[in-house]
């Protein structure tokens, strides 16, 4: 019996394996296109007013950091990494909490990413006002949209930014 539930627990593993290593290879496909956003980006809010923003690749090629200003608010800082089989981001927010949000692609080549929130460092209620879902959809390799989503008392307000790519 337990000779049958070590070779049964070998198989698993064998078949996991692989299924683990093509889910990391899709998120390290998906972090190259969030690496060919590096530059500087311009466009306008929903409102039509003038947002601006700058993706990096830093700390050895492991992490893109995005530094946002959109019109009349303080400047946001958002670092995107790869997390096993899918992205990871941490947002850095005037308000002084750090949402933590995660999406796992369908593919190597999505149209959007669809960022879900899993907590936040230094948010001191579920109440308080915070980021707490991100759409990052690629238009094509020069245009973006992001819509951001606010969440305070319950209630969910979009920000969505159209953005180029500055040449």
């Amino acid at each position: 019996m337990l000779r049958r539930l070590f070779f049964l627990a070998v198989g698993v593993f064998a078949f996991a394996l692989p299924r683990a290593a093509a889910d990391h290879a899709t998120a390290k496909a998906v972090f190259q296109k969030l690496q060919s956003l590096a530059g500087d980006w311009e466009g306008k809010d929903a409102d039509g007013m003038a947002v601006k923003t700058t993706f990096k690749v830093v700390i050895s090629d492991t992490a893109v950091m995005e530094t946002i200003s959109p019109h009349g608010m303080e400047e946001m800082m958002t670092v995107y990494s790869v997390d096993r089989d899918g992205i990871a981001l941490v947002h850095y927010c005037p308000t002084n909490n750090q949402p933590h949000m995660r999406v796992v692609p369908a593919s190597a080549d999505p149209k959007e990413l669809s960022f879900d929130f899993l907590d936040a460092g230094n948010l001191p209620s579920p109440n308080a006002g915070h980021q707490h879902h991100l759409v990052l959809r690629f238009d094509d390799a020069d245009h973006i949209t992001e819509t951001w989503t606010w969440r305070a008392n319950g209630k969910d307000t979009p920000m969505v930014f159209h953005l180029s790519r500055k040449k």
